[in-house]
């Protein structure tokens, strides 16, 4: 988190021949440039990381989009795609002297195909929208991350989301058929199809899902959709012991079973959230499970029952069924509730993420609970058990500098012991800004040179998203 130096940067203003090309290009409409028009771009969800853009483009078409990475060839500056700016590693943070392009405009349903379980949609529709469309056709688009009412879905491919569906469906890059990419040097590409096996060449599609917007601008999505589950059921485990919680997941997995969502709520997230939400949770438990099984019937009742016993048989103090949709519906929304309560407790919230393989959650749990009483730091820990995904969250005061070295302590011993464990620094957040300096760790000298390569090869004058992920000679 040492990109804290971006907090409060004023930008350089475009140099004069760039500021007439824009003007050309685009109608005062689309073009912000007056600072109070600017302040709501220069920060995204990600805590502490603030800096104003030179301008705004509010992209209306592809052809906006090639227009605007054509002028920043020309006039070499810097181009920030952004989509409803929910990203919590800094990725869409302005650098300083670029141009913010804004795609929430881009927001057309092209296409939805029953006949291949396809939906065809620009970058900017909302992901809950490309849902609800989905679901009026019977159908079901599983990627649900927690900012789905607000996020698009071109941002959610940009970060390659993840989201509570993930353990048992997968993240965004599962349902990525195609995407059209507008290229560094302006060409616009249309990467893979609605073919179910399609082995023809690279899989550049893959390139630039979780890219984050530093190899090409994402303009439309092409996902799968699947045949919605039939049936559902929800549980909530509560334990008086985090470790038994911990347990109880690697006991479910092992069984197998894979839930729909395995979600863990510790002591300080379940008082937050009952405090927010009033969903009645129980505020004397260490921590809670809240697992849900969907499919066919019959295999829905035997899942349930399994958890059910399983949970029991690790130390569950009790585990409740609920007891209808409405009952099943309030505890998910209680879930993701998790980080707006969490974010009423203390001026500055930071969301982390890291992930660790299932068999390694209980010594993950404790070792943040170490670290957040040897760092004498309040931590809420809650996320994604069942797929190993933790967001330990920190209640913290940004203008207290003296607390956020000790949170930035906190964050790197976090992430090493997450690599120690053979896991990684990010499970759903991504890079940006606020992740770039651990990512060496995480992934190595070889790939961090490849990376390289692949970011020269693709945007050879550093004008896309530069400094996010990796620093390249390139970025301007």
């Amino acid at each position: 988190m040492n990109a804290n130096h971006l907090a409060g940067r004023s930008s350089p203003p475009l140099p004069p021949e760039a500021a007439r090309k824009l003007a050309e290009l685009f109608p005062p409409g689309q073009l912000l440039t007056e600072p109070s028009d600017l302040i709501p771009y220069s920060y995204d969800g990600t805590a502490a990381l603030r800096s104003m853009p030179a301008a705004v483009v509010l992209a209306r078409s592809v052809g906006d989009v090639v227009n605007i990475v054509l002028a920043a060839n020309e006039h070499r500056f810097p181009v920030v795609t952004r989509g409803s700016g929910t990203g919590l590693s800094g990725g869409s943070v302005p650098t300083p002297g670029s141009i913010v392009l804004s795609t929430v405009a881009m927001d057309r349903m092209l296409e939805l195909d029953r006949r291949n379980l396809t939906a065809l949609c620009e970058c900017g529709v909302i992901t809950a929208d490309l849902a609800a469309a989905a679901d009026r056709a019977g159908l079901f688009y599983p990627p649900d991350p927690g900012s789905m009412k607000i996020s698009t879905i071109g941002g959610n491919v940009a970060e390659n989301s993840g989201g509570l569906r993930g353990l048992k469906y997968g993240v965004t890059r599962d349902y990525v058929m195609g995407i059209e990419v507008v290229l560094a040097d302006g060409t616009v590409a249309w990467l893979g199809s609605k073919c179910v096996k399609d082995v023809a060449g690279f899989s550049m599609r893959d390139v630039f899902i979780g890219s984050e917007g530093t190899l090409g601008v994402i303009t439309k999505v092409l996902v799968k959709l699947i045949p919605r589950p039939a049936a559902r059921r929800t549980l909530l485990a509560i334990f008086d012991d985090i470790e038994q919680a911990a347990a109880t997941v690697s006991a479910i997995i092992e069984a197998p079973i894979i839930p729909c969502t395995l979600e863990f709520l510790d002591r300080t997230t379940i008082e937050c959230v009952e405090a927010f939400a009033k969903a009645g949770l129980p505020t004397d438990a260490e921590a809670i499970l809240l697992m849900e099984t969907d499919g066919h019937p019959q295999a829905v009742a035997d899942e349930a029952e399994a958890m059910a016993r399983i949970a029991r048989e690790q130390g569950a103090r009790s585990v409740q069924l609920a007891a209808d949709e409405e009952e099943a519906t309030r505890l998910t929304a209680a879930r993701r509730s998790a980080f707006s309560a969490l974010a009423r407790i203390a001026p500055t919230t930071i969301l982390e993420d890291a992930t660790v393989p299932r068999s390694e959650l209980a010594r993950m749990v404790a070792f943040i609970r170490k670290i957040a009483t040897l760092h004498k730091l309040r931590i809420g820990t809650f996320g994604h058990m069942g797929d190993g995904n933790l967001h330990p969250t920190f209640l913290t005061d940004e203008r207290d500098a003296w607390e956020m070295k000790r949170v930035e302590e906190a964050m790197r011993e976090i992430f090493e012991f997450a690599v120690k464990l053979g896991g990684t620094i990010t499970g759903e957040h991504g890079i940006g800004l606020a992740k770039k300096e651990y990512l060496p760790m995480a992934v190595g000298p070889g790939v961090i040179r490849l990376y390289h390569d692949l970011k020269r090869t693709l945007d050879p004058n550093g004008i896309l998203n530069p400094g996010k992920i990796i620093d390249c000679p390139t970025d301007g």
